[in-house]
């Protein structure tokens, strides 16, 4: 078996639920009819987003993600915002996780992530969101993130690289990891006859850059991606790529 055929055996072992859109919301009814009570008028919409919408999901991560859009008229600050879903999903005995920027709930099945957001006046895509991490809030475009991860043409190296940070125990966030793979392979190869290769192309990033590069958001410069990361944090994704580069092994690697 080829370094190639062993990587995508792992991303097929991987293959989050392939139940349609329409299947998953139908199932998750009654916490969507609870955040739209809880949204008391101002919900917009509730919009799939995250690895699902970009392809990139994967087994035991997130399922589901939902970007609950609000009105640019919600009371409150984006830090309320979040924390009184929090409350009211706890109230109504879901058992919730507060992340980053997404509460985090196991429900019928689903690992669903929810964020909640203002979306800006006019006919935009621009949301601004709570960061716990930083404390502070953020404008980001959900749409060209996913469109920026869809056309990249690099689904199945960062669908190898999701998998390894996840068997090895690293905080590395989707979209810090998403434009990590896609920055290291400009002008590289693309397709699966080359994807053993570009992961370790990879690798080599992250050990030259990690530490140091800047990573900013497609969508909004000001959003700084790269200090979602403690400078520990990045070191331990630094250590673990070094260590994995040595392997003369796929099966050491990943599994």
């Amino acid at each position: 078996m080829t370094e190639n055929q062993y990587l995508l055996n792992i991303i097929n072992e991987y293959i989050a639920s392939q139940n349609s859109d329409s299947i998953i919301r139908t199932q998750l009814y009654s916490l969507l009819n609870e955040i739209q009570l809880w949204a008391n008028g101002y919900l917009l919409d509730i919009i799939t987003s995250g690895s699902r919408a970009k392809g990139t999901a994967i087994k035991g991560s997130s399922d589901i993600d939902f970007l609950i859009s609000l009105s640019s008229s919600t009371p409150n600050t984006l830090a309320e915002i979040y924390n009184l879903l929090y409350d009211w999903l706890v109230s109504k005995n879901f058992q919730v996780r507060k992340q980053n920027v997404s509460l985090g709930i196991t429900y019928k099945g689903y690992n669903v992530d929810l964020v909640p957001a203002k979306k800006y006046q006019g006919n935009t895509n621009y949301h601004s969101l709570y960061c716990r991490r930083r404390n502070s809030w953020m404008q980001t475009n959900i749409q060209q993130h996913i469109n920026y991860v869809i056309n990249s043409g690099r689904i199945n190296e960062i669908k190898i690289i999701k998998i390894w940070a996840k068997l090895h125990n690293l905080v590395f966030p989707s979209i810090y990891l998403e434009h990590i793979v896609i920055e290291a392979l400009k002008n590289k190869n693309k397709g699966n006859n080359f994807l053993g290769r570009n992961v370790m192309f990879v690798f080599q990033y992250i050990i030259d850059n990690l530490l140091k590069a800047r990573i900013i958001d497609i969508s909004n410069t000001n959003n700084i991606i790269s200090d979602d990361l403690t400078q520990n944090e990045k070191l331990a994704i630094v250590n673990k790529a070094k260590d994995s580069k040595q392997q003369a092994y796929w099966e050491k690697i990943v599994w």
